[in-house]
């Protein structure tokens, strides 16, 4: 493909993706870029990198492209203009890989697969820009860091003195992690598994069978993923999943399984002995899980179309569960390295949607562990109101449940120092290198205990009166 065409597929990529809309609904970037792709057999491997590399640049960059063009449109370019995906292409061209006007005529030449020439108006943006540097001192928080302005406060809130670091992080590549599938090989022979076919890797800094690997390697084409070798996922996830505390013979309930990343690991840890039970909503996302459990040799999992969180099932296994894990549905905002594209669409009032979804959840699920059990609440959010916030007022309503220290978990599943203080999990991507995790545990006093704590609890709000 001519860089022209390159650029032509850019913007009707981006186009696409704005046309999904907003809310949890939409359609994911990574699913439009494939979707495209796929349709276009002409697009070799080097083209699909550059046109994808440029996407995500985009999505990354959006609100200081927007600044930009905001700040053009209103003299400097001297013409009036709507902020598109087009106009946006532009921008991003001149400001973060420096092409000139000349340099943009030449693509926008309105040949074949090219995009139509540039109007008076976009010649005097792209004068206008050029010589750019991306950051002003004039953009506020939300541009500066490319996030909405009302989700700043309470990142603020979850990051405090490291703000700044994280969110440069949040907006940078993630890497590409895997998880080494214990019940075929160890970590070791993963990666020689990997080496041997050019894929170098490195372990991961917490989790024991988590490797990550050198730049962005074609994994599903590789032997050793085809074989079930490894899995891909990122060592946060892996380690949510080592947390659970799932040992040899237990019953284990995975509540929002999706597709099946955690219930695979699960199984690893239980070396296929007892009962894991992979839950969701969806039953095309549980059908999704069916080869990954194949090809991985897990054969203790059990999948279960639920009708929604309080599906008649639950009832009839109350207290039966030695370990439930609820991945809640969440904003994702601890995955935007990887969904650039999804803090461009998340709107309040999905945050306002999924705590009441989170809530009932936690309320239900909960049903299901067994006195003495524990409950593992996880997401891959960064804002308090989806993690602690959401735990705090489950145990107001819920005093049977107490926080086991995160401290204490890591230590009895990793036998390493815990890169977190009491009593929850936070993970992010500057501190610790992985995406945003939330990980919460908490055990289910017997009932006399339970009992006993809350009377305790109503004493010392008497006294208190």
């Amino acid at each position: 493909m001519t860089p022209g065409a390159q650029i032509q597929a850019t913007i009707e990529i981006l186009d696409a993706i704005a046309a999904t809309g907003s809310g949890r609904g939409r359609t994911p970037a990574d699913a439009v870029v494939n979707g495209y792709v796929r349709s276009r057999r002409y697009i070799g491997s080097k083209d699909r990198a550059a046109i994808t590399g440029r996407v995500y640049s985009v999505l990354r960059h959006r609100a200081q492209l927007d600044w930009w063009l905001a700040y053009a449109r209103t003299g400097a370019a001297r013409g009036l203009f709507v902020i598109d995906s087009r106009r946006r292409v532009v921008a991003a061209l001149t400001i973060l890989e420096g092409w000139g006007p000349g340099d943009l005529a030449e693509s926008f030449d309105g040949s074949k697969f090219r995009p139509a020439p540039l109007d008076q108006a976009e010649r005097n943006l792209a004068e206008a820009l050029t010589g750019r540097s991306l950051e002003h001192p004039e953009q506020p928080d939300g541009v500066r860091y490319n996030a909405p302005e009302w989700i700043i406060p309470s990142l603020r809130a979850r990051f405090e003195k490291g703000f700044a670091e994280e969110m440069t992080a949040l907006n940078e590549t993630a890497p590409v992690d895997l998880r080494a599938n214990i019940l075929k090989i160890d970590r070791d022979g993963a990666r020689k598994a990997l080496a041997s076919s050019g894929v170098r890797t490195e372990p991961t800094r917490y989790s024991p069978w988590g490797l990550r690997a050198e730049g962005r390697p074609n994994l599903p084409g590789e032997a050793a993923f085809k074989d079930g070798l490894v899995e891909i996922q990122d060592e946060g996830s892996q380690l949510a999943a080592l947390l659970v505390g799932a040992r040899p013979g237990m019953r284990v309930v995975d509540f929002c399984a999706g597709a099946g990343g955690k219930s695979l690991a699960i199984a690893a840890a239980m070396n296929n002995k007892g009962h894991v039970v992979a839950c969701d909503v969806s039953g095309p996302r549980l059908e999704g899980a069916t080869k990954r459990l194949r090809r991985a040799g897990v054969h203790n999992v059990e999948r279960r179309h639920l009708e929604n969180e309080r599906d008649p099932w639950i009832k009839r296994q109350l207290g039966a569960f030695d370990r439930v894990l609820i991945d809640a549905p969440c904003s994702g905002t601890g995955t935007w390295r990887r969904n650039p594209d999804a803090r461009w669409t998340l709107t309040p009032q999905d945050i306002l949607e999924l705590r009441a979804l989170q809530a009932r959840i936690l309320g239900s699920a909960a049903r299901l562990v067994k006195p003495g059990g524990r409950l593992v609440y996880v997401t891959c959010s960064l804002l308090p109101e989806e993690n602690e916030r959401q735990l705090e007022a489950f145990m107001a309503a819920a005093p049977e449940f107490t926080p086991v220290p995160i401290s204490a978990v890591w230590k009895e599943v990793l036998g390493t120092p815990c890169p977190a203080g009491d009593p929850w999990l936070h993970l992010s991507p500057a501190r610790n290198g992985t995406d945003g995790f939330f990980v919460g545990v908490l055990e289910r006093r017997p009932p006399g205990k339970a009992e006993e704590a809350g009377a305790k609890a109503a004493g010392g709000a008497k006294q208190g009166e």
